[in-house]
């Protein structure tokens, strides 16, 4: 598995490394340094200085990591780049092929608050590859399972799989959340096919099927995560009411999930 990981150097992106690094330890994988250099002067002459300074910078920083991280214990390369952030970002992702971008977030009190405006969702919106985000809080070395968000659409299939393999690839267990916005009998029989389509496609996996019933998937996310801190949470890009609730401007996200869980977008 090749993974990229973007660096500022501050502790949140530090924290994605140590993550990374933990799941580098089961199976063959690579991971990618990846530190972008956005500067604008407005004369030619200091800004060639100004990157030849952060370009050195960089470098050292990453010696430095090096050194008190022990990158040595993994396989691992760094990739200096001047541009914007996020297009960068998924520039290089898509150009190395990667399996997936890990990435640290800033903030704990929502994920409207750590995801708009942020190089995260634009990453999100740019990258062709699934986003690992790691909150800036959160134990993430407790982490025993993955828990996978599901509306029962038509596109989650190979989105299933996907999350499956993953579950499967970092030995985790799997927990799957079925949201059920009213007492609908067509919603109790899309629960029942999926019980179904689990037990057929995978046979040999332990899952847990859990039903949560609520209106609206943040606030359902925000009450079942509320005093978890052991899963990361899959959700796919495609899954428009809630990247619509996670990304308008409704006041009611104030509160919103706690991001004290990674946060893995399936794009």
């Amino acid at each position: 598995m090749k993974i990229l990981i973007p660096l500022d150097f501050s502790d949140n992106s530090v924290k994605a490394l140590e993550f990374a690094k933990g799941l580098c330890k089961k199976g063959e994988n690579e991971i990618i340094l990846l530190h972008v250099v956005e500067v604008v002067y407005d004369f030619a002459s200091q800004a060639a200085i100004a990157l030849d300074n952060m370009h050195k910078d960089a470098r050292e920083m990453i010696s430095k990591l090096k050194k008190n991280h022990e990158l040595d214990s993994i396989n691992y390369r760094s990739i200096i780049k001047e541009g914007t952030a996020s297009i960068s970002i998924a520039r290089i992702a898509e150009e190395e092929d990667v399996d997936m971008i890990i990435m640290g977030t800033h903030g704990v009190s929502g994920i409207k608050k750590v995801l708009v405006g942020s190089t995260a969702v634009e990453v999100i919106k740019e990258a062709r590859t699934p986003v690992l985000l790691i909150p800036s809080e959160g134990k993430t070395s407790s982490i025993t399972k993955i828990t996978l968000a599901l509306e029962i659409s038509n596109h989650e299939e190979e989105y299933i799989h996907k999350v499956v393999g993953l579950a499967k690839k970092w030995e985790l267990s799997l927990e799957i959340l079925h949201f059920e916005k009213s007492d609908d009998f067509r919603e109790k029989l899309a629960e029942k096919g999926l019980q179904v389509f689990l037990k057929e496609e995978f046979p040999d996996l332990k899952s847990t099927l859990i039903t949560i019933k609520s209106k609206e998937l943040i606030k359902g996310l925000d009450q079942y995560f509320d005093d978890k801190t052991d899963s990361i949470l899959a959700m796919c890009h495609q899954h428009k009411s809630l990247w619509e609730q996670v990304t308008g401007k409704s006041r009611s996200l104030e509160m919103a999930y706690h991001t004290h869980v990674p946060l893995l977008v399936m794009l």
